[in-house]
């Protein structure tokens, strides 16, 4: 039975080392996927807070697109008051009939350009000429009416005026919205590496949960194992021991025996020599 125990207990001992190796290999193995998690976790917050300051600067232009849209549709409504105003004056000094002063321009640049490159006739050609007087004089009787009429003079450079800040700040709302789009283009691109990341963690997490367990099972089968062993070494510390004390017995009654027999011999008459003396001493028999 000895024999057996003691070849249990060497199973035992392989299976225990078995066990401390795959569950030092799985807690390895635990580690490494930990570490990679913890990488992308940190990676993952990076790209967040990235993505959030680049969703902060978005908004940001978004107000001002807002602030710049409003105040350029402030002047605007600014200059078409005054420009009804400049309306009311031109119908008083008849200047809003006919063709306007850019236009009687325009006229006149593009005949004077065919009297230059066309070949005509006289007659063509006087009539030609006539035109244009006659459109320059008009042109020249409106530019006096205007010049000669100060409010209306001085609603014009106010609406002039205003048009041009209104365009100033619709070219901000034009730049803003830019910007704005900027950001939030780069924004979702972030949010995705994000997403991207988050999901490799996710996986990462997931192997390291399942190395973690194996690691528990096998440390759980060692410490079974070092609890079997624990308990043969009992058993057979026990057997040891009832073996030794058996043999004990067996000696002190050999002893016992001898002695008995030395004994007799000196009740009889025998010399004893120093052993055997010695003999009958431990046997108590002195």
């Amino acid at each position: 039975m000895l024999n057996e125990l003691q070849g249990r207990k060497g199973d035992l001992k392989d299976k225990s080392e078995e066990y401390k190796e795959k569950r030092n290999e799985f807690n390895l193995e635990a580690s490494k996927c930990a570490a990679k998690r913890n990488e992308l976790n940190k990676r993952t917050k990076e790209l967040i807070e990235e993505a959030q300051q680049l969703k902060k600067l978005r908004d940001e232009n978004n107000e001002q697109v807002a602030q710049s849209k409003l105040k350029r549709d402030e002047l605007n409504d600014q200059a078409n008051k005054i420009y009804a105003e400049i309306d009311k004056i031109r119908k008083g000094l008849n200047l809003g009939d006919g063709p306007s002063l850019k236009e009687l321009k325009k006229q006149i640049d593009a005949l004077e350009f065919k009297q230059q490159t066309e070949v005509m006739t006289p007659a063509k050609e006087r009539e030609l000429v006539d035109n244009i007087t006659k459109l320059t004089d008009e042109l020249k009787h409106k530019k006096q009416q205007l010049e000669g009429n100060v409010e209306l003079k001085t609603f014009l450079e106010q609406a002039q005026a205003l048009r041009d800040e209104a365009l100033v700040h619709h070219n901000k709302v034009k730049e803003f919205a830019d910007a704005a789009q900027q950001y939030h283009d780069k924004m979702i691109v972030i949010f995705k590496e994000a997403d991207t990341i988050r999901a490799e963690s996710d996986a990462a997490h997931k192997e390291f949960v399942k190395a973690q367990e194996a690691a528990d099972e096998q440390h759980r089968l060692f410490i079974q194992t070092q609890k079997e062993i624990r308990e043969i070494n009992k058993v057979i510390i026990g057997l040891k021991r009832k073996t030794k004390d058996s043999k004990d017995e067996s000696i002190r009654e050999q002893a016992k025996k001898e002695a008995e027999e030395v004994y007799a011999q000196f009740k009889l008459g025998e010399k004893l020599n120093t052993e055997d003396l010695m003999l009958l001493q431990r046997s108590g028999l002195l």
